[in-house]
């Protein structure tokens, strides 16, 4: 996993919309990326539905949250749709595959999609906190807000 106090590597993808999003649409903001294995799993979609649950509390803390994972924007289109997601935005790490995930040293080769993880950006672009979990395990979102709070 990419190391803290990093330069976040830059990306340009395409959300669950079809708007391409990049890193540095959100320049004076933190940036936490939810990384999820695959779309249409239970524990990808409790941690996405925590996200949107979550916004108004990341926003109080100058933070956008970006869900990112390896499937195609088409499929993220229909999960956002099956979760009413309306808000949180969902990115495409789909073509050059995995290869965002693989900047970020998240890419499991073995297993053709990315680790479970959570990467807060700061402000000034670098790598301010960084957590991988186990495939199978939700990530604390408690936990992830207090350490937004902390940078």
């Amino acid at each position: 996993m990419i190391t803290v106090g990093s330069k976040a590597p830059s990306f340009t993808l395409e959300d669950q919309n079809g708007n391409k999003v990049s890193l540095s649409d959100f320049a004076g903001k933190k940036v936490l990326l939810s990384w999820h294995p695959l779309a249409w799993t239970s524990v990808c979609t409790d941690q996405m539905r925590a996200l949107e649950a979550n916004r108004d509390k990341l926003a109080a803390l100058n933070t956008v949250a970006l869900g990112v994972n390896v499937d195609p924007a088409p499929s993220k289109s229909a999960w956002a749709k099956v979760l009413c997601l309306k808000e949180t935005r969902l990115l495409a790490d789909f073509w050059p595959h995995g290869k965002v995930a693989k900047d970020y040293e998240l890419f499991l080769e073995d297993l053709g999609f990315s680790a479970r993880a959570n990467i807060l950006i700061d402000e000034h672009g670098k790598v301010a906190w960084a957590k991988e979990y186990p495939i199978g395990q939700l990530p604390d979102l408690e936990e992830v807000l207090r350490a937004v709070a902390a940078i």
